[in-house]
């Protein structure tokens, strides 16, 4: 049984460490990518939905300062350009009819900053989920413990293996936003 609570507790785990990897792909850095903008919820009247800009148009970085969106479907383009004008991402977008263009301005000192410390709350936000994990995780073994289910060896074992793989998967967040900060402080 105890297998079982371990495999739990990895897979919620690593779902978090993806989750934070998705959310890193949105913060600016110095240099476009394609990731700072094809998750934006795109409102489209037309389709009567809200998409991700991703599932709209194709988004590619043929410049290091350039983003260029072609929309799949030619009217969707004015609900794609109000949408990015709208998000919080601080780009102008420049429509020429058929693609939009957002040139992407260099970060500030105090901007960069901004990003760094968003990138360490969303950190910090991942680590609570884990740390929230391996409480979940240790109630479960307390509750087979209880059951008799497990022995009081196997219990302390279990535990301690949780807290090894909490403590590996926070050294990987901090790896990656270690990584991230150094990615939006070059140039």
């Amino acid at each position: 049984m105890a297998k079982d609570l371990e495999r739990e507790c990895k897979a919620a785990m690593a779902k978090a460490i993806e989750y934070f990897k998705q959310e890193l792909r949105g913060v600016r850095t110095g240099r476009a990518s394609p990731g700072l903008v094809e998750h934006l919820r795109i409102e489209v009247p037309s389709y009567g939905s809200t998409m991700e800009l991703r599932e709209l148009a194709s988004v590619t970085a043929p410049e290091p300062s350039l983003l260029v969106v072609k929309p799949f479907d030619p009217g969707t383009l004015k609900d794609i350009e109000r949408g990015i004008s709208t998000s919080d991402i601080g780009i102008t977008p420049q429509s020429d009819g058929k693609s939009i263009r957002l040139p992407v301005p260099a970060l500030s000192g105090e901007r960069r900053k901004q990003m760094v410390q968003q990138a360490k709350k969303m950190a910090e936000a991942q680590k609570v989920a884990i740390r929230n994990v391996r409480r979940d995780t240790n109630k479960h073994i307390d509750a087979e413990k209880k059951n008799s289910t497990l022995t009081e060896d196997e219990a302390d074992t279990a535990k301690e293996k949780t807290q090894k793989l909490t403590k590996q998967h926070e050294d990987q967040i901090d790896t990656l936003v270690a990584s991230k900060t150094k990615e939006i402080e070059e140039q």
